[in-house]
Formats: C-alpha cells, sequence, structure tokens
C-alpha cells in the first residue's frame, strides 16, 4: 500500500503512472540493464522526492509507477527520471551507445498518467456528490482528449 507524503502545510498521494520507451524502439532491456535501471532508481529516490513504487519492463520500453511531492512538476519527475538513467545505463553499458546512435537512450516521446489511490473519477464524483445535506452539481465538463 502506498503511504501518504507528509509535510509541514500538507498531506498528499500523488502517483504517476510513466511509460518511456527507448529510441528507435530498440530492444535494450536485458536483465542486466534491468539490473541498473533499477538501482539508478533507488539512487533517485535517495536524491529527489521522486519513489519508485514499481518498475516495469519490456524490451523496448519501462513502465514506472510514481509517487512525488507537490513542489515537483510532472515534467521535472519525466525529465529528472529520463536523464539520470539514460546517462547511467550509458556509462554502465556502453555497447548500448553503439546501438542508439545520436547519444539519446530515452525517445522524446512519454505516455503520463495520474493514477487514484482511492479511485477512479465515478467513485471520486459520487463522493463529492455525496458530501452536505443537498449537492447540486453546478458544472460538469467532459476530459479534453488530444488526438
Amino acid at each position: 500500500m502506498t503511504d501518504h507524503i507528509i509535510k509541514l502545510h500538507n498531506k498528499t498521494v500523488i502517483l504517476y503512472h510513466l511509460v518511456c520507451p527507448t529510441k528507435y524502439r530498440k530492444k535494450v532491456f536485458t536483465e542486466e540493464v534491468e539490473k541498473t535501471l533499477k538501482e539508478v532508481c533507488f539512487k533517485i529516490v535517495q536524491c529527489y522526492e521522486i519513489y519508485f513504487v514499481e518498475i516495469g519492463a519490456d524490451q523496448d520500453h519501462v513502465h514506472f509507477l510514481i509517487q512525488s511531492v507537490l513542489v515537483l512538476s510532472p515534467s521535472e519527475i519525466v525529465q529528472t527520471t529520463k536523464s539520470i538513467t539514460a546517462k547511467q545505463i550509458f556509462r554502465r553499458h556502453t555497447e548500448i551507445k553503439e546501438l542508439l546512435w545520436g547519444g539519446h537512450f530515452w525517445t522524446s516521446v512519454f505516455y503520463l498518467n495520474t493514477v487514484g489511490l482511492y479511485g477512479n473519477e465515478t467513485v471520486l464524483r459520487r463522493y463529492v456528490e455525496e458530501q452536505g445535506l443537498e449537492y447540486k452539481q453546478i458544472y460538469r465538463g467532459q476530459l479534453k482528449l488530444l488526438d
């Protein structure tokens, strides 16, 4: 179970699902590279308030379940995670640099989604509706999904 991060003026559980493909979708995640990735992520935890709840690798991409604090924006979390892991994997596995010409380990593309610890949109909407004596919805919009 994920714990809350408690600070002086707030208590939060902010979870992100981050998916990062390798450059050119090259299949570089061997057991050794996965071991390095895990070790590097544990070092990121020690230096930044970015906590890896789960890490899952396929041959050409990685899924991270990340918990962090309010002061770090989602883009800062992604940038920190991608840049540090890339540098360390290149440093420890020089053979990968030959596969991924151009000096980039990850693509510039990524997928990021927030993850609810206590429920999805329906559960949270019901919770809000049940607050107070007479709930009155004053607005409900639709999610905007970009192509």
